[in-house]
């Protein structure tokens, strides 16, 4: 750091808080403060500070608190990341996979009992899948606004059509520093909140619109092997929106329509993002109100619901990443969550529960 720079930097430290001792080193300025308001004097000198391009770090030892300051050092993305092409691309990429997996499916249910033109059945799946995952990312990037804080456009990850399901999400990468607990939770929450009502509104409808079929033909078909038994695990919300329209209880069977399925796929990625795992949504709620020791519990507890669940491969992608980067720090891990985050915390836990793809033997204890 040059003599000019930490001038500034150390005028403007002693400009907002009650600095009560000071250390220079080579690398670094380390501050002692004494005010007891501190959480948003630190966001305003966080921001400041980025600006003119340091990085600041709050760190408690003894009820004794210290900012120690750096120069910041700007992250390398890689270059497919930067380019602005690439969200567009993979976008267009998943655009194409969703429909033809929805052509797909719409002709083999239209091989059983007549749903609509496969083009246009294609498109509302279409619609209805993107307009979760899209919406999912929206609220992220609507709560990173309010907070000041960049981000890229979604990122969409291809999937495997036909054989698996079309796409695996979408993410957005943040371009600015996470100041506190309280940005990171809101940030996190908001975009499985966002998300989950769209998956509902589509989950009603595609309860609306699912055909049943009579339970002594839709046997035959299956002794035909032209209709396969449903053993993905169904979410409560869907098994509710269901029971809404009369088609959740025995006597027939309901056929899983493109739509209704766009629903399942939109609680499943609720459901994982919700898990108080590494750094996924929950994974960073979780992290804001456990700290990073019990954070760590919890992504292996997940892990274990997963497991139980028969979602291994996603237990195992976890395990791994865990271990790489465990969790996000904010630069103020000092200031504790608000009470009202925290209680919300607990309904994303239910939500979390309503949205899990659970075995068909343990849905009649909640519905009929």
């Amino acid at each position: 750091m040059d003599e000019p720079s930490q001038d500034e930097v150390i005028s403007l430290v002693n400009s907002i808080f009650e600095v009560t001792d000071f250390t220079k080193s080579e690398f670094s300025l380390e501050f002692k403060i004494g005010d007891i308001e501190f959480k948003s004097k630190f966001e305003d000198l966080a921001r400041r500070l980025e600006g003119i391009s340091y990085v600041c770090k709050l760190e408690q030892d003894n009820n004794e608190r210290f900012i120690i300051i750096q120069k910041f050092t700007i992250k390398k993305h890689r270059k497919w990341l930067n380019t602005s092409w690439t969200p567009r691309i993979l976008f267009a990429i998943v655009i194409g996979f969703v429909m033809i997996d929805g052509y797909y499916r719409t002709s083999g249910t239209n091989s059983i009992i007549e749903i609509g033109d496969p083009l246009e059945m294609a498109a509302i799946y279409t619609l209805s899948l993107l307009g979760i995952l899209g919406t999912h990312e929206l609220g992220h990037i609507i709560a990173a606004k309010a907070h000041r804080l960049k981000t890229t456009w979604p990122y969409f990850i291809p999937g495997l059509p036909v054989i698996g399901i079309p796409t695996f999400g979408a993410f957005i990468q943040s371009r600015g520093l996470t100041i506190n607990r309280e940005i990171l939770f809101d940030v996190a929450i908001a975009g499985p909140i966002a998300g989950l009502v769209i998956a509902v509104i589509v989950s009603v409808y595609g309860a609306y619109t699912a055909p049943v079929l009579d339970e002594e033909f839709a046997a035959g078909l299956f002794e035909e092997s032209r209709l396969v038994e449903w053993e993905q695990g169904e979410p409560i919300l869907l098994s509710a929106s269901l029971a809404l329209f009369g088609k959740g209880s025995g006597g027939h069977e309901v056929i899983m329509t493109p739509v209704l399925f766009a629903a399942w796929i939109g609680f499943l990625i609720t459901f994982l993002n919700l898990l108080p795992a590494w750094q996924l949504d929950g994974g960073h709620m979780a992290r804001t109100l456990l700290g990073p020791k019990l954070h760590r519990y919890a992504t292996f507890g997940s892990m274990a619901v997963l497991v139980l669940l028969n979602y291994w491969l996603m237990a195992i992608l976890i395990l791994v990443m865990s271990q790489k980067n465990p969790s996000a720090t904010p630069l103020d891990d000092v200031s504790p969550l608000s009470t009202k985050r925290k209680i919300a915390y607990l309904g994303i836990i239910g939500l979390a529960f309503l949205c899990a793809p659970l075995p068909s033997s343990f849905l009649p204890s909640f519905l009929p």
